[in-house]
C-alpha cells in the first residue's frame, strides 16, 4: 500500500476526463501531478471543466511522455480510440502503469481489433498484457497489472448482469439478448447529428442493431467465464437523458431452474462485491438511484413456466462505466482500499 498515487490524466477535457478529475479530486490518496488537453494546453483545468473550480488549480499541458514521467506514476488515458496505443507503450517503457479508458487494448484478438475499429493495431504486443479491468471478475490480475484496459461502459453493465447466469450454468449460452438504453454522454463531448439535441431530445433511437463494436468485448469476456463460445444480439439505444445506462437481458434458462437459484446464483458471485447492489427477486433498479456513482444495481424476472429469464442492471455510464471504474482499477493497483474516493451515492432524484 502507497501513501499517495501521483496521476496524470491524458484527455482531461472531455466527459470521462473530466470525470476522473470530478473523482481524484477529492481522492485522499492522490494527487493529480499532470493533465492534458492540446486544444486547451495554458487554461486552468476549472476553465474547461468548470465542475472543478476552487477544487483543482492544475493547468493543461501538451502530451509529453518524458514531462508526465517525471512527475506521474499512474497514467489514466482518457483518449480516443487508436490514440491511446501510440501512448501507452511509451509510459510503459518508462515505468509508469497505465490505466486506459478506450478500446484499444480490450479486445485480445488483434483481426477482431481491426475489423470493429477500421485501423491497423499498432502495438499488438500489449494485447496479450493488458488486464481486461472489470474488478469483480478479474481483481486479482489487476492488483499485478502494468496495463489495464478499462471496460467499455455497454459491456460492463452487460457483463455484470449476464455473469452470474453463465457462471452457474443457468441460462443457455447462445440465447442471450441484450437491450441497452444510454444517455447521450456515452458519445462523448463532440457533437454529432445523431445526438445533437433537437435529433434525440424527445426520441428514443435504436443503432449499430446486432453490429455495435462493443459485442466482441461482451462476448470475448463471457466466453472465457464459462469456458465455451458464447454469442450475444446486442440492440443499443440512446435516449433522451445526459447520464446512465439501463441494460436489459434476456436469456432462456436451462431446465430445472428456480428463481432461488438464479438469486442464490447473483448473491454468491457478487457478495463481497462493494459495487454491486443485488434486488430482491422481482424488484427492478432504477436509473436515478446510481447516476453520479459508482454502483451498478441488478434485479432479475424470471417466468419458470416459460422458461425466461430478465435481468436488468442499472450504472452510470460515466462513472462505473468508465472513469469511477478506473478509479476503482487504481485503487486496486495500488493496494489501497477499493473504495477510496469512490463511496458516494447516486443523485436522487
Amino acid at each position: 500500500m502507497v501513501d499517495e498515487v501521483r496521476v496524470a490524466v491524458i484527455g482531461a477535457s472531455g466527459y470521462t476526463g473530466g470525470e476522473l478529475l470530478r473523482i481524484l479530486a477529492t481522492h485522499s490518496k492522490v494527487e493529480v501531478a499532470y493533465a492534458t488537453s492540446r486544444p486547451h494546453a495554458g487554461k486552468k483545468v476549472w476553465e474547461v471543466q468548470p465542475h472543478l473550480r476552487g477544487l483543482l488549480d492544475v493547468v493543461l499541458e501538451d502530451v509529453d511522455v518524458e514531462k508526465i514521467a517525471e512527475r506521474a506514476e499512474c497514467a489514466f488515458l482518457a483518449t480516443p480510440h487508436t490514440v491511446s496505443m501510440t501512448i501507452a507503450p511509451d509510459l510503459i517503457e518508462r515505468g509508469l502503469r497505465v490505466i486506459d479508458l478506450s478500446a484499444d487494448f480490450r479486445l485480445k484478438s488483434v483481426k477482431v481489433y481491426e475489423r470493429c475499429y477500421k485501423v491497423k493495431h499498432s502495438c499488438p504486443r500489449l494485447l496479450e498484457e493488458a488486464v481486461y479491468g472489470l474488478p469483480e471478475l478479474h481483481r486479482r490480475e489487476i492488483a499485478g497489472a502494468r496495463l489495464v484496459a478499462n471496460p467499455g461502459c455497454y459491456p460492463t453493465g452487460a457483463i455484470l448482469a449476464i455473469a452470474p447466469l453463465l457462471s452457474y450454468g443457468l441460462i443457455e449460452p447462445n440465447t442471450i439478448y441484450v437491450d441497452a438504453k444510454s444517455g447521450t454522454s456515452g458519445a462523448g463531448a463532440t457533437p454529432t447529428s445523431f445526438t445533437h439535441h433537437p435529433e434525440c431530445g424527445s426520441n428514443v433511437r435504436p443503432y449499430n442493431v446486432f453490429a455495435h463494436r462493443h459485442v466482441p468485448e461482451i462476448e470475448q469476456e463471457l466466453s472465457a467465464l464459462c469456458g465455451k463460445e458464447v454469442s450475444v444480439a446486442f440492440s443499443p439505444h440512446l435516449v433522451p437523458i445526459v447520464r446512465g445506462i439501463l441494460t436489459s437481458v434476456y436469456a432462456n434458462a436451462e431446465p430445472g431452474v428456480s428463481e432461488q437459484d438464479i438469486y442464490r446464483a447473483y448473491l454468491d458471485l457478487y457478495e463481497v462485491e462493494p459495487f454491486v447492489r443485488i434486488l430482491e427477486p422481482g424488484e427492478l433498479p432504477n436509473l436515478s438511484a446510481v447516476v453520479g456513482s459508482n454502483f451498478c444495481d441488478i434485479g432479475f424476472v424470471y417466468d419458470r413456466e416459460k422458461r425466461v429469464v430478465a435481468a436488468f442492471s442499472a450504472i452510470d455510464n460515466l462513472t462505473k462505466g468508465a472513469s469511477g471504474q478506473a478509479v476503482q482499477n487504481m485503487n486496486i493497483m495500488y493496494g489501497l482500499g477499493e473504495t477510496e474516493g469512490l463511496l458516494f451515492p447516486g443523485l436522487w432524484p
